[in-house]
This record gives structure tokens, C-alpha cells and sequence, in this order.
């Protein structure tokens, strides 16, 4: 995701000794595959930055517990049977989140093969990955509170410490670490269904927890209630009070919630970029054959559970509990089949679409940003005014707008220029120098 170093600026080879501790490699063997690295990186990184926006529009132009629960759309959501709320589900939900991740680890060591060949260390990445977390402090207060810039910034400075280990050891680490966030996940996250919403909750040893429950969502819509009304008036400062006085600490919740499966994607993303998979290290064949039982199969689960919340009425604690719950495991199968497939058919999708989606890529630092920045103008009543009025097939609309947006302006700007304008700027932030931005 976001990595200002992965586009058109090609790296110096690496021809010093490797930090696992391998021999040097020569120019003529390096050059060559971080091309085909930086090419593979670029279109996942394109594909996810547009398939982001699909998950996130609901709670762009909705109350936020509507990614969740779609009774708490302010209109008819023009979904009645919620097949469309199951399709984003089994297609989108957390797919896109866990590519970005895993394309942050990989860009993470990508960058750090580049330092470590000029002589640089952690520190450099250090400083950048602090900036990247006032990025996502800011994106966060000033623009929309589903930034994730901020806790991928934290969990990329723990991964510093372990860039060194063996990709062996990194990938076994991160695979062992994301099914014991699993495990935490479920036990977190399907009793709070249980009792809110089937009839253990009707026990006397659950009854407070119930009320807990009931009372916190509650809590939660009243919070909805009070921010519709301040992005849907004309007013820019009370929401912000708003978010610092109700939402202050939320970002560091936010690290919790998300870390257990945040950190191991990034250290499986690190291994799988060192070990080839990002560059056709790994035989074709081998490629398809698991990327497509993982797309398919995780696809499947995925439906499966779907289903079941459909059965539940998509009630909020249900849809926790298929979200966050038991749908682990199947977006990593789906995740890693999903990006196997991509780099592997990469080299063959050519033309002007892939050219774009790949620019998209390389600019999605600032596409990731921009959709943001855009989306409030599009919803808050500053803008246009469109939060709360439009159903969620017209919501899908402002996507497929959005996109089209993304790939108009990504290539004709990088044509011209060296980077994305906000790759730029995090770029000479990160050195503390202005860099030559026009071509």
C-alpha cells in the first residue's frame, strides 16, 4: 500500500551483502527483479486502492453502523434481501484491507533493501513510518475516522525489530501469529451474538451482559445520530470537536482491534515478498492452482457465512460476529489465492486499462487521501450535501465515479511527474530534502 519508493523510481541495485545474511548479488541479477517486483506490487497496490473505496462508501455516505447493520441506513437501502450486502461481504470486506496490508510489508522491506544499499538503517524507516502516523492522526480528526494510515504506521515500527529474521522464520511467525489472532477474534466476538441476540442472552447469568450490550449499541447510535447531523449542516469545527471529545482515543482501540490480524499480514507479507512471490520466484503453475482454490474456497466460506448473517436479519451483533468473528481464516485463504492470481497473470494484462490500474498504484498514497478528502466533499453539507440520501446501489455509483476519477488523472500525472503528489511530499518529509518532482 502507499509506498512513495514503489513506482517509477527505480532503486539503485543491491550488491552489498543481504541483511538475512546471504551472499551479495550482482548488479545484472538484482536490477532485473526488483523491475518485476515493483510491477507485480504496483498493480495489487492499484487493484486494492480502488477496491478499498468499495468497502469503505457505506460508511462514507451512511452512519458508520451501517457497514454493519444496514437497518441503520437513513433511507431505503435498495437492498430489501441483502444480496448486495452479502456480495460486498464475500467479494470486498476486508480482501482489499488484507492485499494493502500485505503489499505494506512488502513495501516495507522493499524499502529497507533500497537503504540498507546506500548504507542507510531502521532509523530511516523509523522516521517515516512517524510521519505516516501523522498522516493518519490528521486523516483521521480532519477528514474521515476510518483511517487506517495511523495503526499501520505503529505496527510497521514493530516489524523494524524483526526484518532480520530468516523469510522462513518471518512467514511461519506471521501465519502462527494470525491464527492465534483468529482464535482471539472468535472468542471476542460470537459471544457478544450469543447473548445479545439468541436465547443464552435470556439467562439470568447473562442478563447484564445483555444490558451492556443493548445500552452500548445505543450509545453507538446516538453517536451516529449526533455526527448525521453535523456532517449533513454546513459546519466543519463542531465535528471536529466532536471526534476529538467522543472518538480521542479511538485510533488506539482501533490498534487493538485490528493489530492481531494487522501485524502477522505485514510479516507474511515481508516473507512472501523475500521469498518470490511478488517476482515469479515461485513456479506459474503452482501459483494458479493455489490462487485459485484460495479465491474459490475462501469465496465460498465466505458465502456461507453470509448466508447465516442474512438469516440473523443482518442484526448488529450477527454481523459483528461475520465480519470480525469467524471470517478470519477465510479472507487470509482468500487474500493470499486473490494476490497469487494477480501476480501471476500480471505480466500478461497489458494495455491501457492495466497501465492505469498500475498508476493508480503507484499513486495510491495519494489516491487513498484524495478519496477521502473527495468523498466529504461529495456527503457533508459544506459539499454537496448527499450524506444519508442515497441507497446503497446509488452508493456503488459514487464508487464506480470515483474510480473512474482515480484512473483519469493517476497516469497523465505521472507521465509528467516523478511521483504522486502526496508520494512527493511523504518522500521529502521522510529525507528532510525537497526532491525534483517534475520529469
Amino acid at each position: 500500500m502507499m509506498e512513495g519508493e514503489v513506482g517509477n523510481n527505480m532503486a539503485e541495485p543491491n550488491t552489498a551483502s543481504m541483511p538475512d545474511g546471504t551472499a551479495a548479488v550482482g548488479r545484472e541479477t538484482v536490477a532485473p527483479r526488483i523491475a518485476d517486483r515493483i510491477g507485480s506490487l504496483d498493480l495489487i497496490r492499484g487493484f486494492a486502492v480502488m477496491g478499498i473505496l468499495a468497502a469503505n462508501i457505506i460508511a462514507f455516505g451512511q452512519p458508520f453502523l451501517s457497514y454493519m447493520d444496514p437497518s441503520q441506513f437513513l433511507v431505503p437501502t435498495g437492498d430489501p434481501d441483502g444480496w448486495l450486502w452479502i456480495a460486498q461481504f464475500v467479494l470486498v470486506d476486508g480482501k482489499m484491507r488484507g492485499l494493502f496490508t500485505l503489499l505494506f510489508g512488502a513495501g516495507l522491506y522493499l524499502f529497507m533493501e533500497r537503504a540498507w544499499a546506500r548504507g542507510s538503517t531502521r532509523w530511516l524507516q523509523a522516521r517515516r513510518l512517524a510521519i505516516l502516523i501523522l498522516f493518519g492522526a490528521a486523516h483521521f480528526f480532519l477528514v474521515w475516522r476510518g483511517d487506517i494510515l495511523f495503526y499501520y504506521g505503529i505496527c510497521g515500527l514493530v516489524l523494524l525489530l524483526v526484518l532480520r529474521w530468516p523469510a522462513s522464520l518471518q512467514l511461519k511467525v506471521g501465519l502462527l501469529g494470525y491464527a492465534a489472532g483468529a482464535i482471539l477474534y472468535a472468542a471476542m466476538m460470537v459471544p457478544l451474538y450469543l447473548v445479545a441476540d439468541t436465547p443464552m442472552g435470556d439467562q439470568a447469568a447473562f442478563a447484564e451482559m445483555r444490558a451492556g450490550l443493548e445500552d452500548s449499541l445505543q450509545q453507538e447510535q446516538a453517536d451516529d445520530a449526533i455526527e448525521a447531523e453535523l456532517k449533513q449542516s454546513s459546519a466543519f469545527t463542531p465535528l471536529i470537536a466532536h471526534r476529538l471529545a467522543m472518538h480521542g482515543d479511538e485510533q488506539f482501540t482501533n490498534l487493538f482491534l485490528f493489530g492481531p490480524e494487522t501485524l502477522p499480514l505485514m510479516l507474511i507479507g515481508i516473507a512472501l515478498y523475500r521469498l518470490g512471490f511478488f517476482s515469479g520466484g515461485i513456479d506459474p503453475g503452482r501459483m494458479k492452482l493455489w490462487g485459485w482454490l484460495g479465491l474459490l474456497s475462501g469465496a465460498g466460506l465466505h458465502l456461507l457465512i453470509g448466508l447465516w448473517a442474512q438469516s440473523t436479519g443482518f442484526t448488529y451483533y450477527a454481523s459483528i460476529a461475520a465480519f470480525i468473528g469467524i471470517s478470519v481464516i477465510p479472507r487470509l485463504i482468500m487474500v493470499l489465492g486473490l494476490a497469487a492470481l494477480l501476480v501471476v497473470y500480471s505480466p500478461a494484462w497489458t494495455g491501457w486499462l492495466a497501465d492505469r490500474v498500475r498508476a493508480a498504484g503507484r499513486a495510491a498514497f495519494t489516491n487513498y487521501l484524495g478519496t477521502s478528502i473527495a468523498m466529504i466533499i461529495v456527503f457533508h453539507g459544506w459539499g454537496l450535501g448527499l450524506f444519508g440520501a442515497l441507497s446503497r446501489p446509488q452508493l456503488y455509483l459514487v464508487t464506480l465515479i470515483a474510480w473512474l476519477v482515480m484512473l483519469a488523472w493517476s497516469k497523465p500525472w505521472l507521465d509528467r511527474f516523478r511521483y504522486g503528489p502526496l508520494e512527493w511530499l511523504w518522500r521529502c518529509l521522510t529525507y528532510g530534502r525537497i526532491f525534483p518532482l517534475k520529469r
